[in-house]
C-alpha cells in the first residue's frame, strides 16, 4: 500500500540515504543556485515501510522550486501523488508560480511535466558544465547515453 507522508524527523535519515543514492550526494545546483537537499522540506512514497518515491522543494518569494523528484516505481503515480502534494503546500503558501529545472538528456522528465501543465520556459546552455564545477559527481552522459549540457526551466502558474 502506498502512502505519502511529509518528510519529517523520523523519516529524515531515510530520506537522506535515498537522495544520496539516487544523487551522488545531497547537494543539488539548479541555476547555479546549491541545495542541500537534506535541508529542504518534501514528502516521500513509502511501500512496504520503503522509500519509493520523494520530492523536495524550496519555497521563496511566491515561488516555489521544486528541487528533485525521484520515483523507483514508474507509471503507478507516485510521481504524480508527489507533485500534487507540493502543488497544495506552494498554493497553501501563496506562490503564484511552480518551477524546476531539468537536464536535456532526461526525457521521462520533459515528457512528465508537461503532461501535467508545465510550460518549458528557458534553455540554459551548458549550464551543467557549471554546475560540475560546484558538483563533480553529475555525470558526464545521462539517460540513453546523451551527454547532459543543458539546463530546461520548466514552470506553471497557479
Amino acid at each position: 500500500m502506498l502512502v505519502i507522508k511529509p518528510i519529517d524527523e523520523k523519516l529524515k535519515k531515510k530520506a537522506i540515504d535515498f537522495i544520496i543514492r539516487n544523487w551522488g550526494s545531497p547537494i543539488m545546483v539548479s541555476k547555479g543556485k546549491v541545495h542541500l537537499m537534506d535541508k529542504l522540506p518534501g514528502y516521500v512514497a513509502i511501500v512496504n515501510n520503503d522509500i519509493n518515491g520523494l520530492i523536495t522543494y524550496n519555497i521563496d518569494n511566491e515561488e516555489c522550486e521544486i528541487v528533485s523528484l525521484d520515483s523507483l516505481i514508474e507509471n503507478q503515480g507516485i510521481g504524480s501523488k508527489l507533485l500534487e502534494c507540493v502543488i497544495h503546500k506552494a498554493k497553501e503558501q501563496g506562490c503564484k508560480r511552480i518551477w524546476l529545472i531539468t537536464t536535456n538528456d532526461n526525457i521521462r522528465a520533459i515528457r512528465f511535466y508537461q503532461k501535467r501543465g508545465f510550460n518549458m520556459v528557458a534553455l540554459y546552455v551548458n549550464a551543467v558544465q557549471e554546475a560540475r564545477k560546484i558538483k563533480p559527481e553529475i555525470p558526464l552522459y545521462g539517460y540513453d547515453n546523451i551527454p547532459i549540457l543543458h539546463e530546461i526551466e520548466f514552470e506553471i502558474k497557479l
